[in-house]
């Protein structure tokens, strides 16, 4: 397929602020950038082995029939691959891309727009599709099951209904939200990946993969020491990886060692659990200022000073997964880890309910 096929596609009466053409292949001598970090092919993505078995089975099935495959939702926390994973199915099934996301369709007319000017077998990636309007939700659930959209003409009661068929094409949805996905929606997706957080191994690979493709040169050890503070996040393992790298430029060094990787991340107040600033500010108010807990997210939020709403989206997943914090009808109360991370010692109470 030519690049004129597959990137130079006309969007005529799109909306462009919320429509984009994406390449995954880098461009002269540009320098390395995030998309150059990404995987092309499902052979390349490393981690999520039986998403993967179970992606690769379903495109394969729909090469062989010769059609669009069905239209895929990709769940789960962020920066764990779902745009990755997008880019990878349209390069596997050798089709151009359309990227946009929830928040940029502001009215169903903008996503009409997008639609009509599909050609057969493209690929629509919506991003945060969980934050799509209403009015353009409804219009999506039609184009995706009968392939038309029904365009209005006119105003008031002379308004009439113009239906225009759609070539078959396929919609890969990303959400971090999928309970906030209405069901008639969820529904009309025929295949949904869950994606879950990386073990250390599968990290420690990645970290690798992208270590040569920034010609950073780690030492044995190093990306484990980085896999260890990377909150089992992909995205957050490359952004530490260049953290550390910045770090080795500016100290002119050869080879990174785990000592450089702990030295630089301590720098950046990031501790062997992956913890930042914030993590040990929430935890130590509970233990120090609370005594262990309970105590409520408002009080929680007014002691490190910040909004009640970073706390909770930002702070207590991880340390709620990690075992640092548990949320109780009285409040948030940290557990025996916590007060060991800290270098204190558990109040009885805290000991008797771990």
């Amino acid at each position: 397929m030519s690049d004129d096929m597959t990137y130079g596609t006309s969007n005529t009466g799109a909306n462009e602020e919320s429509l984009r053409m994406v390449s995954s292949q880098p461009i002269g001598n540009e320098p390395v950038s995030d998309e150059e970090l990404r995987p092309h092919v499902l052979d390349g993505f490393i981690g999520q082995p039986r998403l993967k078995a179970q992606l690769q089975l379903f495109l394969d099935a729909a090469r062989k029939r010769d059609v669009p495959p069905d239209h895929i939702l990709l769940a789960g926390p962020p920066g764990l691959g779902k745009t990755t994973l997008a880019m990878i199915v349209a390069n596997e099934l050798e089709v151009p891309i359309r990227v946009t996301s929830g928040p940029a369709v502001q009215h169903a007319g903008d996503l009409a727009s997008i639609l009509s000017s599909l050609d057969t077998g493209e690929v629509l990636f919506i991003d945060e599709i969980h934050r799509l309007p209403r009015a353009a939700e409804e219009l999506l659930y039609i184009a995706m099951e009968d392939f038309r959209v029904d365009v209005m003409v006119g105003k008031g009661p002379g308004a009439s209904s113009i239906p225009l068929t759609l070539p078959r094409f396929t919609v890969i949805g990303a959400t971090t939200r999928e309970g906030m996905l209405p069901s008639p929606l969820r529904a009309r997706f025929g295949f949904t990946a869950h994606l879950d957080f990386y073990p250390h191994e599968e990290l420690e690979k990645l970290i690798e993969r992208s270590a040569n493709v920034l010609g950073v040169n780690l030492d044995e050890g190093s990306a484990h020491e980085l896999a260890l503070r990377s909150r089992g996040t992909p995205r957050i393992a490359n952004r530490l990886l260049r953290r550390v790298r910045d770090w080795a430029i500016v100290h002119d060094l050869i080879v990174v060692r785990p000592e450089d990787v702990k030295e630089a991340l301590a720098l950046y107040q990031i501790d062997s659990e992956g913890l930042d600033r914030l993590d040990i500010a929430v935890l130590n108010a509970i233990v120090r200022n609370f005594n262990g807990g309970p105590v409520g997210l408002n009080n929680l939020a007014a002691m490190v000073g910040e909004e009640s709403e970073t706390v909770e989206t930002v702070c207590e997943p991880y340390l709620v997964r990690e075992g640092f914090l548990v949320r109780t009808p009285k409040g948030r109360v940290a557990t025996e880890k916590a007060w060991q991370h800290l270098g204190l010692t558990p109040n009885d109470d805290v000991s008797k309910l771990f």
